[in-house]
């Protein structure tokens, strides 16, 4: 890995550890195993840096739920491994977890990435909700952009809570407790079929 990436690599790591103010300049190169000097022969400063890293997170997480999402499955099938799937959950969510930094949040460029991925995460959803009514797999009375909202919003809520009582239980409940109530759209032909 050359020191570009090392750099980016730490910078990913030290923004989901501490954010973005306490991420330092010295703590990425500390960490990165690169000096001052090849920092800003790569990267114009701290922001185009952190910039780089919060890109590469969004990517990285886009491209490990487009797994699930496209897998074989029907769509609650698809959505529930996306819900499951192994995560740091004390850690938090490495792109929601940014949206507590107010330095990030008050950076339009920042800001952006972190915004255009929970935004992607919600329309990817919403479209594979309709897919599962154009399917006959959920019930038409299913909304599938509320509900992808409410998906997204009970993920992220999940990590909050894991954190705030040091525990994953509060995770597995809240993902439980969507999964439920996403089955409870199933239609009647595939209900049977499917467990949360």
């Amino acid at each position: 890995m050359d020191a570009a990436e090392r750099l980016i690599e730490s910078t990913r790591e030290l923004l989901w550890e501490r954010g973005y103010t306490g991420t330092s300049p010295k703590a990425i190169q500390q960490r990165a195993g690169a000096g001052q000097g090849s920092m800003y022969h790569h990267f114009a400063g701290k922001p185009d840096l952190a910039l780089a890293a919060i890109r590469r997170t969004a990517e990285e997480m886009r491209a490990k739920a487009e797994e699930q999402f496209s897998a074989p499955g029907t769509v609650l099938e698809r959505i529930a491994a996306y819900l499951h799937r192994e995560r740091d959950v004390l850690r938090g969510c490495p792109i929601g977890r940014l949206t507590q930094d107010p330095d990030v949040m008050a950076d339009p460029a920042l800001r952006a990435p972190v915004d255009e991925t929970l935004a992607w995460l919600r329309t990817r959803l919403a479209g594979l909700m309709a897919e599962g009514r154009e399917r006959g797999e959920l019930d038409a009375a299913l909304d599938p952009r509320a509900t992808a909202a409410t998906v997204v919003a009970t993920l992220q809520g999940g990590y909050v809570l894991a954190r705030a009582a040091h525990s994953v239980q509060p995770f597995d409940q809240a993902i439980a407790g969507v999964l439920g109530l996403l089955a409870a759209h199933a239609s009647a032909a595939h209900e049977e079929t499917w467990q949360p």
